[in-house]
Formats: C-alpha cells, structure tokens, sequence
C-alpha cells in the first residue's frame, strides 16, 4: 500500500496544478481584455431620473467586467440632438443612446405600437410588456445598433396653455406639440396643427405661443419648465412613449466573449423595469403636484368624453397596422402579442 502513495501524491499536485493552471489562464484572459471607456448619451436633464439610471447601468456593467468596461453618462444633448440618437449609437459618437423612435416617424414602424393612445395604464408593467414583446423585432426593424432594452414612460396627456381640452373637438383649430408620431397623427386627425420639438424645447415654444398645448408625461412638466407656461390638464392617461437603449455594434464586436456576456446582462428585461421604475414613480407623482397647485387646474374626463377620445383614436391603430404591414409584418399577430404581454405584466387598459 505504501508503495502507492508517491503515485497519488503526484497526481494530487498534477490536479492541484491543472486548477491552478487553469486559474491563471483565465486571469490572464480577463487581465487581456481591452478597458473600454463608453460614452453613454441621452438628451434629459441631468436631474431626470434617466440620469441616474444610466449611471446605475454603467457602475454595474463596471463591476460585473472587473473594472474593464468604464463608463460616462453624457446628458442634455452633450453629444447630439435628441432626435439624433439612434444614429449616434449606430455611428459611434455614443456607445449607448436613450432613443425616442416615435421622433423619427416611418422609420420604426412595429414598435410604434407602443405609443398608441389608450393601451396602457402603466409604465412599470408596460415596460416589462414593451421590452419582453419587442425582443422579437428588434434585430429586424433596429438593425444597425445591437438592441439593448425598451422602456417607456408613465402615460401622459393634454397639458394646455389658455384652453380646456374636454372632447376631440376641441383639438380642432389648436398648434400643439405632439409627443410623437402617433400622437402627431390624431392631432392632425382631429383638425389640429403640429408643431415639432424635442423635449428641452417645449416651455420655450408654449411660452412664445408657437404651441398652445402639449402631449407630455407628468412629472416631466414641472422639470422641463412646462408648468410655468400652462394651466389646464386632462386626468386620464393617454398615451405613453416608447424608448430604448442601444449599442454600437463596432464597440460590442471588439469586446471579448467574456465582455459581450456582461453587456448582454445588462440588457434584459429585469434592466428595462430597473430603468423604468424610477421614472414611472417620478412621472407619476406629477399628477398630485400639479393638482395641488392653486395656478393649475387637473380635470377628469366623464366616461363618455373617455369614450369618445378612445373612438376618436380607432383611426391611429388602422394607420400603425399599414405601415408594419407596409414593412413586412403581420399587423394582427403583432398587435395580439403586445396586448397578452401587456395583460401579462398587469398593464392592459
């Protein structure tokens, strides 16, 4: 028996070693990857929740890559327009963009579905909803960036400046400043005219009456300003809007496997509710800060004035079914799939 021993010595050291062997090939593989410094843009004030959720995602990434995947939050348009953003991702100016699809109208057509009026009453269920269904679509209707996750926000609504918006009807005449291109549709529908701007604009075009009305989120109307030059408010939610984060393809390319798995990680469908929750909790705290303020008045709509927007608005839906069928897909099966993910995720109107 004794004779045996130096045998299983040797191959206790030989294991030993092959672990360690192991080990160390695997620390010099990750002490090989490349550091990347990423620019991750947006094009909200820096006191908007998006801010801190960016750096949030990028602190998280910087660990989970043992320090080799850096990161810094560019906002307020540091980098380009609001408008500009897919193609900033898609070129490289950022490596990581928030994006509005609905500000580049044609260009996203299925996605577009998340933007209709009266289809979701939240945004933390919606999100979920919104992110789990659109994965299907993305690499197709996104191709030129890698798809990180989709979000959106707390629905909004008709915030005006001199005039109660009650019914349809009185769309009729109005500028308004649409939220996007479905919302811009059913202004151009009811009879009113659309005036184009991105967010950080909006208080300055209300203020010198180049817009009598806005679509916008609630908690957004203090931030941008917006409370000071309007009064009047509908309390239903109307509409949401869709965004997403995407990634430049070059940058994920270079990453080694092991540093592509860490991005992957961090664009789930766990990320996109991360990303969304605290912006749907500040959006939505808006609607009380606005009802007790003396300047604004928040009104309710009567369930047939809610009825007559939702008939009002069956047009948007035939619109977005040609377009996505314009562009290859099924309008039926897709929209089908967005309602039982919404009703999965309790965010069905």
């Amino acid at each position: 028996m004794p004779s045996h021993r130096p045998s299983l010595h040797r191959k206790s050291l030989a294991a030993c070693a092959a672990v360690l062997g192991g080990l160390l090939i695997a620390g010099a593989a990750q002490a090989q990857d490349k550091t990347f410094e990423l620019k991750l843009a947006h094009w909200v004030p820096p006191s908007h929740p998006l801010q801190k959720a960016l750096e949030e995602w990028g602190a998280s990434v910087e660990k989970a890559s043992g320090g080799t995947i850096k990161s810094k939050v560019y906002p307020s348009q540091q980098l380009g327009k609001a408008f500009d953003h897919y193609d900033m991702a898609r070129d490289g100016i950022a490596d990581l963009t928030y994006i509005n699809p609905g500000y580049q109208p044609g260009r996203f057509p299925i996605i577009g579905a998340g933007e209709l009026p009266f289809l979701v009453t939240n945004a933390k269920g919606g999100s979920q909803a919104l992110d789990a269904w659109y994965r299907k679509y993305a690499a197709a209707e996104m191709k030129d960036v890698k798809f990180c996750l989709a979000f959106m926000h707390d629905p909004g609504t008709f915030h005006a400046k001199a005039k109660k918006i009650m019914v349809p009807g009185d769309i009729k005449g109005m500028k308004i400043r649409p939220a996007h291109a479905t919302m811009a549709s059913f202004v151009t529908q009811l009879g009113g005219t659309n005036v184009q701007s991105s967010a950080p604009e909006v208080r300055d075009i209300l203020e010198k009456g180049v817009a009598e009305a806005v679509t916008f989120p609630w908690g957004s109307v203090p931030l941008f300003g917006i409370d000071k030059v309007t009064k009047y408010h509908i309390d239903a939610p109307l509409y949401a809007t869709t965004f997403a984060f995407v990634f430049n393809p070059a940058v994920y390319n270079q990453m080694s496997p092991a540093q592509k798995k860490v991005i992957d990680d961090h664009c789930t469908n766990e990320w996109a509710l991360k990303v969304a929750g605290p912006w749907a909790d500040f959006e939505h705290a808006g609607v009380q800060k606005l009802k007790s303020d003396p300047a604004h008045e928040v009104y309710p709509l009567s369930a047939e004035q809610l009825a007559e927007w939702k008939k009002a608005a069956e047009p948007l839906e035939k619109t977005w079914a040609d377009n996505v069928r314009k562009a290859g897909g099924d309008p039926v099966a897709i929209m089908k799939e967005l309602k039982d993910s919404l009703a999965r995720h309790n965010a069905a109107y």
